[in-house]
């Protein structure tokens, strides 16, 4: 009963920054959403849920619905040179910063804690969730009567190496909060809907990501920069986390003997050490490069003239740097964790996950035989982009809402 009472007592107080005049509803029976559980809308390259949001919220508005989303306070995850505009309103969707702790370990705690409190006090006929640590606020909406969508956008507590044992503890019990509390829970892969059917019984809804064409660029500004030209290198581009796997894609490429280079792409996202150590094991090998977190045009540029892209995960979600990778038309290589495979079907390449050798094996194919390369290249694009679309993505999410 403190607890409920001391939530109450800071929602009245937090309530006072939530108050905004709404437009008159543009459709008929228009949903009112509030969006929690992300660092920043717009996405700036802190992650896939980010996108998810971005795509989710500004689509949902241009069909006249009513969205807020709840943004972090503090930092870009790669640092502070990298911080966008804070933003009260973005392509229709408005924008709320809460209270945020700027922490590792308490930065998506208390901001989930402010944001749950937001939502519960504000007009909304559904709170909408995104992952697994967010979610063990679910349970405040709920208590003001909110209806609660929860996005499980992979297993969080099981990724190696970013969060200690409290971290991991409060995940997973985010996770069993909301098969306790949310109305629906929505999950990005079949594996993923399988463990939450053999783990706690509960039924869930299977809603993967979307992805949209890309422009191609030519190599100008990677050329400047590190030296790049089209074809000339493999490409992994992604957060620097272990659970990624790029330890395994430097190990593997270093026992190669290729004049094409390696990029690593990404920023390091709360795991400093690990981008230490894998610079520690690329050590003595000039053909791999790391470029750090990049977007836009660099961003652009890096997929767009990749021989091979690779993905070499141990754990993921819904990989979207996978779809991203495959809708600029790229050979794609990754493990064959369910993950993965779901999403690229027969128009990819995968070893063996977490086995260097096979991961060596397979580089060494793609490197000596450039037409099988290039048939992977040629139906790549269409299949992901068929297979993979944001409006159906916002349809079926909808309707979720709508039961």
């Amino acid at each position: 009963m403190l607890l409920v009472s001391a939530i109450l007592r800071l929602g009245r107080i937090l309530i006072l920054r939530e108050c905004v005049t709404l437009k008159d509803e543009q459709i008929e029976n228009p949903l009112k959403v509030a969006v929690m559980g992300h660092k920043r809308v717009p996405a700036c390259g802190e992650g896939g849920i980010e996108v998810v949001v971005e795509e989710l919220s500004t689509r949902m508005v241009q069909l006249g619905h009513k969205v807020t989303c709840y943004n972090r306070s503090g930092h870009h995850v790669c640092g502070r040179e990298f911080d966008g505009e804070k933003l009260t309103e973005y392509k229709g969707v408005q924008i709320k910063t809460v209270f945020t702790i700027n922490r590792k370990g308490l930065a998506a705690m208390t901001s989930s804690i402010s944001a749950a409190i937001c939502a519960s006090y504000g007009k909304y006929d559904v709170v909408h969730i995104h992952a697994e640590g967010p979610a063990a606020m679910c349970w405040i909406p709920k208590l003001f009567g909110k209806k609660c969508v929860v996005t499980i956008h992979g297993i969080d507590w099981a990724r190696s190496g970013k969060w200690n044992k409290f971290a991991c503890r409060y995940i997973k019990f985010g996770e069993k909060t909301a098969v306790k509390y949310a109305d629906e829970i929505i999950v990005l892969s079949r594996n993923v809907q399988q463990y939450f059917k053999d783990t706690y019984g509960r039924e869930t809804v299977y809603i993967p990501n979307g992805v949209n064409r890309k422009p191609i660029r030519p190599a100008d500004q990677i050329r400047d920069k590190w030296g790049l030209e089209k074809d000339s290198y493999i490409l992994f581009l992604g957060r620097i986390v272990p659970e990624k796997g790029a330890h395994y894609l430097i190990k593997a490429f270093k026992g190669i003997r290729t004049d094409k280079k390696l990029v690593i792409a990404g920023g390091s996202s709360d795991t400093n050490g690990y981008m230490d150590e894998l610079k520690a094991l690329a050590k003595g090998d000039d053909r791999i490069i790391f470029t750090g977190f990049v977007q836009g045009r660099l961003k652009h540029e890096l997929y767009s003239n990749a021989y091979v892209y690779c993905l070499p995960s141990d754990l993921e979600g819904m990989p979207l740097s996978l779809l991203e990778a495959m809708s600029y038309g790229n050979c794609c290589l990754t493990s064959d964790i369910d993950e993965c495979t779901e999403v690229v079907g027969d128009k990819a390449v995968a070893f063996r996950k977490g086995d260097v050798d096979d991961l060596r094996e397979k580089l060494v194919g793609l490197i000596d035989d450039s037409r099988t390369v290039e048939k992977y290249k040629e139906t790549a694009g269409e299949y992901i982009l068929e297979k993979y679309d944001w409006d159906d993505v916002v349809s079926r999410t909808l309707e979720v809402y709508r039961r």
